[in-house]
């Protein structure tokens, strides 16, 4: 599924994960960003690179975007998710849900969940 409907930040995440590029990563964040990921908090860029580095450029995360819509300066999108971390217990294909909220060009907030339907 194409992502050019979404916020451009939003587009070039999907982007920098899929090419594992940490720069460009880092890029589309706020410097004061907040990131859940499933009850994990990180704010602020140098949290959210320790956690990117590690969890998904580190992991070689990719996502392949199989449902996504815009809500003016939010953004919700639904992935398959895969990479080199570690799968036991998770649902095949694993299936995320991950919320935008864009300010200007950049990425404020991003929380990201399991996919229930598909748990």
């Amino acid at each position: 599924m194409k992502t050019a409907n979404l916020p451009s930040p939003v587009s070039a995440y999907v982007e920098a994960t899929n090419e594992f590029n940490l720069e460009r990563f880092m890029a589309t964040f706020h410097d004061d960003a907040l990131v859940n990921d499933h009850r994990d908090e990180f704010s602020g860029k140098e949290q959210i690179r320790a956690w990117a580095a590690r969890e998904i450029i580190g992991d070689h995360v990719t996502m392949k975007v199989v449902n996504a819509r815009r809500l003016g300066d939010h953004a919700a999108l639904k992935a398959e998710v895969d990479g080199d971390f570690d799968k036991k217990g998770l649902p095949s294909p694993l299936v995320l849900n991950f919320y935008f909220s864009v300010s200007g060009d950049k990425i404020s907030g991003l929380v990201i969940v399991l996919d229930k339907a598909k748990a």
